[in-house]
């Protein structure tokens, strides 16, 4: 009876220690579960977005082209500021004082929206990094309920072997020494499937403010985004290939790898709602996507850069 006694405390001092971890990362979860990452107030940005019809502003600004880019040609568009570059070119033809310092207002107007473009950007991209950092903390949390939950099963199993066997030793019977064994060993096979559960356990995470939601659906439905920093993700010459934008190469990367190709499976996903009850798989993969735009909306200052490059070169 003593080993039985001894048994049955050693489990429940252990079962009472992964009880007490679970009650901690609850209150974890609690902590994460809605957004700390949204701006404390919300700017309200013009809805008015730049043109997309780039061959036509091309071809309008056919003279800046052995100055600029194409590309640099459709941000000064985008920031509506071609006609302060004209002006520079007409002006540079002029050597006067006076020219200069027009040149040199001209070009202060042009630096303060490319400013506000790149406060833009690290903003979007620090939402992004935040929030992908958000759901990767729950998601380790929620692997932890998993590896809890079948840290208990199996110590349930061992000591239900454990059980077994002792009682099998003392009970002289034949017969129930044997119906013990059995039961015991059906009970710890049992136990021991229980663990295999693949999807594992679910957490409630909300996410009202779905960056991910406008970049799937390829619609500014929301005030999630600047004007500005939309046309860049949305016009197809800031791309690579130039034959798709970057977030519809981004949809198609989102598709193969984190759906497997089912596009009817991601319509439906919880990570394009306002949340709901995620599991681990789904955690990761949200913070995988929130990681991707992070460093897409990253590349977009190579294009600024650029824009700042022949800016200098027209006024030098």
């Amino acid at each position: 009876m003593k080993k039985i006694f001894y048994l049955f405390a050693v489990l429940l001092l252990l079962v009472s220690c992964v009880s007490k971890k679970n009650q901690v990362i609850q209150q974890n979860i609690l902590t994460l579960k809605d957004s700390y990452c949204k701006a404390p107030f919300k700017y309200n940005y013009a809805n008015k977005l730049p043109s997309y019809n780039s061959d036509s502003i091309l071809a309008a600004n056919k003279e800046l082209r052995g100055m600029f880019s194409d590309q640099s040609i459709l941000i000064l568009n985008a920031l509506e500021n071609l006609d302060e570059v004209h002006k520079i070119i007409d002006l540079k033809k002029d050597s006067s004082l006076t020219s200069q310092v027009k040149v040199l207002q001209l070009k202060s107007i042009i630096n303060s929206k490319i400013t506000i473009s790149l406060t833009e950007l690290d903003a979007v991209a620090a939402e992004f990094d935040c929030e992908g950092e958000r759901v990767a903390q729950i998601g380790n949390y929620v692997d932890n309920l998993n590896s809890s939950r079948n840290n208990k099963l199996i110590l349930y199993s061992i000591a239900a072997g454990a059980m077994a066997s002792i009682a099998g030793g003392i009970v002289s019977d034949n017969a129930w020494s044997n119906a013990i064994d059995i039961g015991g060993g059906v009970l710890g096979a049992g136990l021991g499937l229980a663990t295999l559960n693949p999807k594992g356990k679910k957490v409630e995470f909300i996410h009202q403010r779905n960056l991910l939601r406008d970049i799937w659906r390829e619609k500014l439905e929301s005030p999630n985004f600047p004007p500005f920093i939309w046309y860049m993700y949305t016009e197809k010459k800031f791309s690579n290939k130039e034959n798709h934008s970057i977030i519809q190469s981004m949809k198609e990367r989102w598709l193969h790898y984190q759906f497997d190709d089912n596009k009817v499976k991601a319509d439906q996903s919880v990570i394009f709602s306002d949340g709901g009850y995620y599991r681990a798989d789904d955690l990761h993969n949200r913070a995988a996507m929130l990681n991707q735009m992070q460093s897409a909306t990253r590349t977009i200052n190579q294009n600024i850069n650029y824009l700042l490059l022949d800016l200098d070169k027209l006024i030098l």
